[in-house]
């Protein structure tokens, strides 16, 4: 297991300017269709339909209609199970695949783990997490630094631990020692500067973003610059795909949330059209939005990184889990 670089706190060797600014008209997310309990979104699958993770089980949605139950068999449980869809993978060391539209969902519960969904709907226990820790984030290495790995955080002790998953469940410990981060997390394209291949996560405590790489090291990408604390700093992010036309979109579940600062929508929000226009958002660049409000960024990295303000969503918005991203 490989301890993270003691000087992970240390802002002056990767932090960039923050542009303050909004832009004259910010893009809006927009509620696309009522959802409640969701928790998170991940797609497309193969057959154009997206994943939602809610409270209740999960969702099927084809954008235009309304989204259809899944998975019968599976059930959630209380808390944020946060999900990722494989892609197809095969793992030449661990002699064996990661099948396309198989599904990955975190157990937060005392027996912590993940539960595979394969593609008909067919859940079974796939890996256990230590006992007392809590799983925070989760999404596939689609660039390969770390192996081809499922990728999962883990909060223990007060520490966050990266561990990464071959396709038979087996783990390797990446991170012991890091900054906790919760939430949508993913691993940057190779056109993300320094950070190229790292996996992303933030922190809503602080409104840090940060970089975990296969070494070990966790390093300070950006200060968000939006507001930061418990169900109001920065809680998911996505990054921006190639080909991404006018008639793409982004999408970022919205969760119903009673007594949290904000109280939700119970809905699945989207930025496309003329928004996503507005936005001017670029191949490559990483997408965070917090979670009171979906007060949003853009941050582009090569051999520094910039950031800038771009959207915001309803005022009442509590967003969870990853921004998504489809293309035309």
């Amino acid at each position: 297991m490989l301890a993270v670089a003691a000087a992970w706190l240390t802002i002056a060797t990767s932090v960039l300017g923050v542009d303050g600014g909004a832009l004259p008209e910010q893009a809006r997310w927009r509620p696309l269709v009522k959802t409640p309990g969701v928790v998170d979104v991940v797609g497309p699958r193969a057959d154009g339909r997206l994943v939602l993770a809610t409270h209740s089980g999960l969702r099927l949605l084809r954008p235009g209609s309304a989204p259809q139950p899944f998975a019968p068999g599976y059930a959630p449980p209380p808390g944020e199970p946060y999900i990722a869809l494989a892609p197809d993978r095969r793992l030449p060391r661990a002699k064996c695949s990661f099948k396309r539209d198989d599904l990955y969902a975190l157990e937060p519960t005392a027996t912590p783990g993940i539960v595979r969904i394969d593609r008909r709907g067919r859940a079974a226990r796939f890996a256990d997490l230590p006992a007392g820790s809590f799983p925070s984030g989760i999404a596939f290495d689609r660039v390969g630094r770390f192996g081809g790995r499922l990728l999962v955080t883990a909060l223990l002790a007060g520490k966050i631990h990266l561990y990464g998953f071959d396709c038979r469940g087996r783990s390797h410990a990446f991170v012991s020692d890091g900054p906790p981060v919760e939430g949508g997390i993913a691993v940057a394209p190779r056109s993300f500067g320094r950070f190229a291949g790292h996996l992303i996560a933030a922190s809503e405590a602080t409104g840090r973003i940060f970089a975990f790489d296969p070494g070990g090291r966790v390093r300070l990408v950006a200060e968000s610059g939006l507001p930061a604390g418990g169900d109001i700093g920065v809680e998911s992010v996505g990054f921006v795909p190639s080909g991404l036309g006018p008639g793409g979109a982004a999408y970022l579940a919205d969760m119903g949330a009673p007594g949290s600062p904000t109280q939700g929508t119970d809905s699945l929000l989207v930025l496309r059209g003329p928004d996503l226009a507005r936005a001017r958002l670029r191949p490559g660049e990483l997408v965070a939005a917090t979670e009171g409000g979906a007060k949003s960024i853009a941050i582009r990295c090569a051999r520094r990184c910039t950031v800038r303000r771009f959207a915001i969503g309803p005022t009442a918005t509590h967003g969870e889990g990853h921004v998504t991203f489809v293309r035309d």
